[in-house]
């Protein structure tokens, strides 16, 4: 299955959260429109100013106030007013696990590459990851990093392959990891997605792909009975 997001600017935006199946939203970023910062916390302002290229802090900010603009919507409040935390780690206990809304009833994650940033919210747990599509030499090169079987099946394909089917395993990976709240410090080569059509899901979650724009893949993780912070 392959979930068909929202567009943030052409969809509605959303009401007082209720308990409801995962909510997807993919934000088109405009690298050329002026960056509104009216609504970031002063520690989100911080990063946007530290990145070294203007392109990057654009879609920085571009990203972090649609994310806003979905809590505020969710929440029923000013998007400036929402405190966003992190959870603690599950590997060391520091304050850098998933992030979180302060007093939502639900739990929510972003990630964006090139003009794109993907938007997952669910009841339980969530992880979202989008990327562009690599070359095929890049995504050889880093498949070592996979998982056995994963790494086997990239080998096995035509080098036309490689650069989708890499991309829907990392996307998937990612989403899994940011869900768990470990992030890459856990290895990628832990836990099998697979590279193909139908995402394998680890135990307690749920994979699923998320159909975005060409050139680029992206996915969801979603914790299901079972699911906890921590991988299993």
């Amino acid at each position: 299955m392959t979930i068909t997001p929202r567009i943030l600017g052409n969809d509605p935006l959303p009401t007082v959260w209720t308990p409801a199946p995962p909510h997807v939203w993919l934000l088109r970023i405009d690298p050329t429109a002026e960056a509104d910062e009216r609504t970031l916390d002063a520690q989100e302002r911080t990063r946007a100013a530290a990145f070294a290229r203007e392109p990057l802090r654009q879609r920085y900010v571009a990203s972090h106030a649609a994310l806003r603009q979905l809590l505020g919507a969710y929440l029923g409040t000013d998007p400036a007013a929402v405190a966003l935390t992190r959870e603690p780690c599950p590997g060391c206990g520091g304050p850098h696990g998933r992030p979180a809304a302060v007093g939502a009833p639900f739990h929510f994650n972003l990630s964006h590459a090139g003009d794109l940033a993907l938007f997952a919210f669910a009841d339980t747990p969530v992880g979202a990851d989008v990327e562009q599509e690599q070359p095929a030499d890049v995504a050889t090169e880093v498949a070592r990093m996979l998982h056995p079987a994963e790494t086997a099946e990239l080998a096995a394909l035509q080098a036309a392959q490689i650069p989708a089917a890499f991309a829907r395993c990392w996307t998937r990976k990612e989403a899994y990891l940011k869900g768990i709240g470990t992030g890459l410090s856990e290895s990628p080569a832990k836990q099998y997605v697979g590279t193909g059509r139908t995402p394998a899901s680890p135990h307690g979650w749920t994979l699923t792909d998320v159909e975005t724009d060409r050139g680029y893949a992206a996915a969801i993780a979603v914790a299901t009975a079972g699911g906890t912070a921590t991988s299993p």
